[in-house]
């Protein structure tokens, strides 16, 4: 390619880039705008407000919405990681009749919509009582039905499991290693950069997610962020003058944990989802 081709491709980049930072640093702007010049065509904030950054935290449960959707997001991350590993590697290390038929059996289960099992799971749960407190009024569902597995990180660990040496397997077998051994102590070492990609994959999905905690979460103080943000939002509506400006704030706090997540993590990222398929 040419210099000038070079060039082409560089600004078509950098083009790319811009539109995709646009909206988040719109976004900050806004939050930095006084109060009732929240959609002012200005860019730039005249003058600079950051006190709504303060006051965001006594305007609503901020702090223990961040908890909540944390600790949710932590525990379905490692539900999901540590199961999906399991299912992935008994498709790879077992050989049993009709393995791949239950495979693709799996991976058709993908194609049924969410809607489609949002009211069987709430039934499910609702029918559960623990020490007289009924589950589905709780988080246990936002992150416990990823102990049994998810099916499209079934396939990508499994995809990457696949490229990993068999020898490896067969060596461990012959020092007396059990299937489970052989999981914990060779498959989920070198397959960090895979489980990485998942664990990031799954947390920005329970960190973003507002329908299943819409479905099931009634008290205030159980609110993961989105349902916070869409309860505040509600709340200051009501009468008739809306804080934006603290809206645009709450959706900043909102964004900046999982940046950090992925500026942390993003060398494992982008290695396990390179590296995921190639067999």
């Amino acid at each position: 390619m040419g210099g000038n081709g070079q060039i082409l491709v560089w600004a078509l980049l950098v083009i790319l880039v811009l539109a995709f930072l646009y909206p988040f640093v719109w976004l900050i702007s806004a939050s930095l705008k006084p109060q009732g010049e929240t959609f002012s065509p200005s860019l730039l904030p005249q003058p600079l407000v950051w006190r709504h950054y303060v006051e965001i935290w006594s305007a609503a449960p901020a702090l223990r919405w961040f908890f909540n959707s944390a600790l949710v997001g932590i525990l379905a991350s490692v539900a999901v990681v540590f199961s999906s590993a399991l299912v992935a590697f008994g498709f790879v290390y077992q050989r049993f009749p009709g393995r791949d038929a239950l495979f693709g059996l799996v991976i058709a289960t993908l194609m049924l919509p969410q809607a489609v099992v949002m009211v069987p799971k709430f039934l499910i749960w609702h029918s559960i009582q623990i020490g007289g407190t009924n589950l589905a009024a709780t988080q246990v569902p936002l992150w416990a039905g990823n102990l049994f597995a998810s099916p499209i990180y079934i396939f990508l660990l499994r995809q990457f499991f696949l490229g990993l040496p068999r020898d490896l397997f067969e060596a461990a077998k012959v020092d007396g290693a059990n299937p489970l051994r052989i999981w914990w102590s060779i498959v989920l070492p070198l397959s960090k950069p895979a489980l990485v990609a998942v664990g990031i994959f799954e947390f920005k999905s329970s960190w973003t997610d507002l329908m299943a905690p819409l479905i099931y979460l009634q008290n205030r103080n159980l609110f993961t962020l989105p349902l916070g943000l869409k309860a505040f939002v509600d709340e200051f509506g009501k009468g008739g003058i809306q804080r934006w400006d603290l809206v645009m704030t709450a959706s900043v706090l909102f964004t900046i944990p999982m940046l950090i997540i992925f500026f942390l993590a993003q060398k494992h990222f982008i290695r396990g989802i390179a590296t995921t398929g190639m067999k």
